[in-house]
This record gives structure tokens, C-alpha cells and sequence, in this order.
């Protein structure tokens, strides 16, 4: 075969094999993006993918490790922005779950990402009365007030005006 005719099948294998290459970092690279927006959606506020962060927060409550706890709770906050999210809290356990770790809570910064994430959900109507029957007030009641953290203070005076509000007993 002829030099020129070697040469010029050489550079169409070339660019052949650097299409290929060019295809495979493309799907490559699609890929890894599918997979990030996957992960970090949710707290983006999506409404289609926020379920499953949800399921898992409420599980990081069931955690001994108050720090795990704290994240849980953390993240139930966030979540909380609308009814609809409220509510799917509460059918999915987390305000229980939330009362259980504030009532079991051993030290300052535990209690307060628990009332704080009670105080998020208690913006709606309908989770203050899965709260209330979940025996919340109670609960609410017998946590420490702290001279060291007054926002704990500022939390629980908020939730109980909030039941109050509604017009539920918070005298017992």
C-alpha cells in the first residue's frame, strides 16, 4: 500500500477512536451530573425528591448518638416549609419521633433542634394537633429552661402560646 494511502487511514482510525473517546466522557460526565442532582435536589426544595431525605431523617432520630439526632432534627427544619411537608412529617413519624428525642434529650443543644424542629412543624394546624395528641404539651412543659441558652426558652414560650392559640388545655 501506498505511504499517503497508510497516512490517511491512520488519521480517520485516529479520529475515529477520539469520537468514541469524546462519546464515552460525554456519557461519563452526564452521568456523574445525574447522579449530584440526585443527591442534592432534595434540599433544593423539589417537590418530587424531597421523600426520601424525609424517611431519613425521621430514621436518624431513632440514632443514640445525640449529634445524629441533631442532624435529624436539623434537617426535619428545613423541610417544613409548607403544609403539605408538615404533614408528611407527622404521617411519617417525625413529630413522635421528634417528642420522643426532646422528652429522652440529655443535654442543651439535643432539646433545642428538637423544639426547633416542633416549632417548624407547628406552623400548621393540623401537625399542633397531631402534636397535642401525641401528648406534646407535656412533654414541651417538663424540658429545663437554660440560663445559658435562651432560645430554648424563646421555643417553648412559642410552642405553648401556639397551642394556646388553638385552643387547646396547655394547663396540665
Amino acid at each position: 500500500m501506498p505511504l499517503c494511502l497508510l497516512a490517511a487511514d491512520e488519521a480517520s482510525l485516529e479520529q475515529e477512536a477520539e469520537r468514541k473517546i469524546g462519546w464515552l466522557l460525554k456519557l461519563f460526565f452526564a452521568g456523574t451530573a445525574t447522579f449530584v442532582a440526585y443527591q442534592f435536589f432534595p434540599y433544593m426544595g423539589l417537590p418530587f425528591t424531597g421523600d426520601n431525605l424525609m424517611h431519613q431523617s425521621v430514621s436518624l432520630l431513632h440514632v443514640k448518638d445525640p449529634l445524629f439526632k441533631r442532624m435529624g432534627a436539623s434537617r426535619l427544619a428545613r423541610f417544613a416549609i409548607d403544609d403539605q411537608r408538615r404533614m408528611k412529617i407527622v404521617e411519617i413519624g417525625g413529630a413522635q419521633e421528634l417528642l420522643n428525642m426532646l422528652g429522652s434529650a440529655r443535654d442543651e443543644r439535643t432539646q433545642k433542634e428538637a423544639l426547633k424542629a416542633l416549632s417548624a412543624l407547628s406552623k400548621s394546624d393540623e401537625a399542633v394537633k397531631a402534636l397535642h395528641n401525641g401528648g406534646a404539651i407535656s412533654v414541651i412543659k417538663s424540658t429545663p429552661d437554660t440560663f445559658e441558652d435562651a432560645e430554648i426558652g424563646a421555643y417553648k414560650s412559642n410552642l405553648l402560646k401556639r397551642f394556646q392559640d388553638l385552643r387547646y388545655d396547655i394547663s396540665s
